[in-house]
Parts: C-alpha cells; structure tokens; sequence
C-alpha cells in the first residue's frame, strides 16, 4: 500500500473498513448459480486446500529476492523471477510490460533527541522524502493532532520540527482500521509543515499496536523544492515527546536523512495469462503489486497478493478448468510510491478496457479472506454486482462466511474506474495487518499457509465464475441451463497467443 499525490481518493476513506454492505433488496435468487458452478466451486476449493505451490512461491519471492523498492536491482530480480515461475507453470502470453518507475534511496538515518536529555528515536525515513543537510537539521518538536490543532500552532513552527501525532485506532469489525483517516498526514504532512517554515516533519507511524517498530510508507513528492525531510518515528517515541511537552518540557530532536530522489527509470508490470475458450480478447485481472518497501519482505504487502493471483490460475491450469473468458495475472510495480505501472498499464490497453469485464486486487495482506468489495463508477452498477457478487461468494463457504460490500477495490485497479471496468478487492480479516505494514516485520514467518491457501482458492472460484458466466459482472443476464458453460474443456485445447 502506499501514498503519494495521486492519492486522493485514498485518504478520503478508511481503506480497511469494511465498506457498505451489499443492500438485501431486489437480492436475486442464487439457486442458479449455485446450481450451475457449485460442484467445480467445491473441486476447486477442495484441489487448492490439498495441495498447492503458493507457499513454495512466498519462499521464492520473500527469502528468495527480498525486499523490492521500486526502481531497485531487487525488483528486477523480481520480475524475472515472476517471470521464470509463470512460464515454468505452463501459462501463456507471460512477459513484462514496460512503465517508467521512481527511484528513490533511503541511505543512512538517524533520529535523536538532544533535549531534555540524550535519546536514540526509532524512525524510518518516509518515501519519496528529500533529505537533510549533511550534518542533519535541528529543532524543538512541535506536537499536533490534526488539522485544527495544525492551524493553532503555526506560528511556532518556523525553524521547528513538527510531530503529527495521529493516532490509529484499534481495529473493529465495524470499522476496520480507518488507514485512510490515519495516514492522511504521512502523505501530505511535509509539505504543510514546509510552508509553515517547519525544517523536518515526523509522523507517528500507522498502526495501533507496537513494538517500537516504525512503519515507512510514501510522502507526497513535489518537484517544486517546497519540501522538507519526512520521517516515521515509533507510537512508543511520538507519546514519550507528547508526554514531555504535556509536562511543559520543550524537547529538540535532531534528524540526518541522506534520501534521494534520482529520477525515472525503467520497470515492468509482469503478465501471465489463462487464455479463454470461447472469448479470449475479454479480460478478468487478478493482481497484486510486486514493488515492497526497503525493509522487511514485503511478505503480506504485497507478496500474497501476487502469489494468490498467480496460483489461482495455476491451480485452475491444473484442474483442466478454462473459462469462456481469459484470466489475466497482472503483477503491478510501483505502487507503493506513484502507481507509475498502473498508469501505464491504462494507457497500454486503452483499446480494449472495454473488454475487462472484470479487475481484482489483493492488497490488503494475506489473512484468512472474508469477501470481496466492488466498486464501479457506476453507482447502480455497483450496487447490481454486490448483489451478484453475494450470489458467487455463496459458493466459498467451505471456506467461511463471505460478505459482498460496496467500497474500496485498489490502488491499481482503482485507475481503470473512469473507463468503466468492474472493480474487485479481495478483503480479508485485517485485525494484525498494520502490525507488520511496510516495517522491518513484515516478512514470510508473518503469512499462515492455511490463511495463503484460502485465499488462492478464493481468487480462483472467484475469477472462474466471473470469467466463465455468460454476462458481464455489471451487467448479468439471468443464467439458466441453456446458457451456461457446460464444457470445461481440455486445457491443451484451447487457443494459445503471445
């Protein structure tokens, strides 16, 4: 997950809760679609719970490569490496996808405290940051909380370092984690800071829990110069400081940040596909990003995503199960810091978003799956497909309970909203996700295997029935016996492209 200035539509919501359900009114009846896909649901499910490659995979990816910064010798290994494993697993037309991507280095880093007394902060340097000076920037800490509170105290912000202590809430099943509410500051806190003098903003990392981990993540970037060195620091630092100016100290920090921006440079989306039988040139996307900040694995961020899409249509290869439509794996890079490979991935297939009939995310880490939100710029569209969408996760209940909402599908697949494309998100149980996001834990001994699977069978029924039914998601003709895909066909029949 990320944030930079494209980034609007993120902030505006909180990105893990779970978003409106679907209405129960005018819910067609799912006797049809049960009758028609429930036994290769169940095969699917019960091939993918036996055994599956997603884990052997995780290994490649997480202990094999590493973390992933966009623009990094490390991504590219990546994509050769996703590259090699999707040839290796039959699937055709795989190959990369060029789109210029952002490189950026953190370098060496450090926070201090200096006053009142000698301290060691716990920080990690934020995305897309400038850096300081050679021998860092000094200054007393200015605390705020929010907007208001930002305005209050503007005046004492020249030459200061300003601290946006915002805490996360905890996570609830009603709520989710409100990350959108939270990290507001992450993004665009630098620069409000800078223009009120400020020489370095910190913020107080995302999550509700803590074991004095910071949590990195992307800052708005302006070429303009009117910036200032953004940093994550600990929740367990940014409630010592707050403690401290409560008690009427006034505590100074000192910051050294060697980051830097070095321009555009090349990268590639990674695409692999199950071509369809019967109408190959329409499209599902299943995805997940394949760029992972600088620390930790990238494991859940986004490292089951990607291996969840890319098993789905292994396993679906396995089975000899190929839809009327084609399955298209889209590995994304950059999206944590700019969504560079999405927009080239918009611009790339233009002519035939038309024909996506459907684009799914799993990006919100690799936890037992729970359902899947949609999204369509079309608000009755979207609410016709969380009635329908509630009709197919009928279908995962060997899994668990599934729940159709309406609200937030991705990042990446967000950007083919304008054009029409039905959006999907997979949900998952997020209640630890922001344990682990985009820190130095979010590595492979973090993912359940079980969770992993679930999720792989989830995306693959998912995508099959979406890919194989006769109407489009959005636009669904009532199913009956007569037109519903009966031959599930020999795999090495099908039509093979590049």
């Amino acid at each position: 997950m990320r944030i930079t200035a494209a980034f609007s539509i993120v902030i505006a919501s909180c990105l893990l809760a779970p978003p409106h359900v679907a209405a129960d009114v005018t819910k067609p009846s799912r006797s049809t679609i049960e009758s028609q896909y429930r036994e290769v649901a169940t095969r699917i499910i019960d091939a993918t719970m036996q055994q599956n490659g997603a884990w052997k995979k995780m290994e490649g990816l997480c202990d094999g490569v590493g973390h992933r910064i966009s623009g990094s010798p490390e991504l590219d290994k990546a994509v050769e490496w996703a590259l090699a494993t999707m040839r290796s697993d039959g699937h055709e037309n795989v190959h990369p996808e060029k789109a210029m991507i952002p490189k950026w280095t953190r370098g060496d880093e450090w926070a201090k405290l200096v006053e009142p007394r000698i301290s060691d902060l716990h920080m990690l340097g934020l995305g897309m940051s400038v850096g300081t000076p050679t021998g860092g920037v000094t200054g007393r800490v200015v605390i705020v909380q929010d907007e208001d509170a930002f305005d209050k105290a503007a005046g004492q912000m020249r030459g200061a370092i300003v601290l946006f202590n915002n805490p996360m809430p905890q996570w609830t099943h009603e709520k989710g984690a409100c990350y959108g509410h939270t990290v507001r500051f992450r993004g665009k806190g630098p620069r409000m800071a800078a223009e009120k003098g400020a020489v370095a903003c910190l913020v107080r990392s995302v999550t509700a829990r803590s074991l004095r981990s910071p949590h990195t993540g992307a800052t708005h970037f302006h070429e303009d110069g009117l910036s200032i060195p953004g940093a994550a620091i600990t929740t367990e630092d940014a409630d010592m400081l707050q403690r401290m100016v409560d008690a009427g100290e006034a505590p100074v920090v000192t910051l050294k940040m060697d980051a830097r921006y070095h321009g555009m440079v090349p990268g590639a989306n990674v695409i692999g596909e199950l071509r369809g039988s019967e109408r190959p040139d329409e499209v599902v996307v299943i995805s997940g990003h394949l760029d992972a900040w600088d620390v930790g694995q990238g494991a859940h961020d986004d490292g089951g995503g990607c291996v969840a899409a890319m098993e789905a249509i292994s396993v679906l290869r396995r089975l000899g199960l190929r839809p009327r439509r084609t399955i298209r794996v889209v590995l994304w890079t950059n999206e944590e810091n700019g969504v560079f490979g999405a927009k080239q991935y918009v611009i790339d297939h233009k002519d035939e978003l038309a024909k996506h009939v459907a684009a799914i995310e799993s990006d919100s880490g690799t936890f037992t799956p729970v359902g899947m939100s949609v999204q369509h710029d079309d608000k009755s569209r979207q609410a016709a497909m969380a009635n329908r969408m509630t009709e197919i996760l009928a279908l995962l209940e060997p899994i668990g309970p599934m729940k159709a909402t309406e609200g937030w599908s991705g990042a990446d697949v967000g950007l083919m909203r304008s054009a029409g494309v039905p959006l999907l998100g997979q949900n998952v149980h997020g209640a630890t996700y922001f344990d682990y996001h985009h820190t130095h834990a979010d590595t492979l001994d973090k993912v359940d295997p079980k969770d992993l699977s679930q999720c792989v069978a989830s995306m693959a029924v998912v995508s099959y029935i979406i890919a194989d039914m006769p109407g489009r998601l959005d636009d669904l003709p009532e199913l009956t016996p007569t037109n519903i895909h009966s031959t599930r066909g020999d795999i090495k029949s099908a039509p093979h492209h590049r």
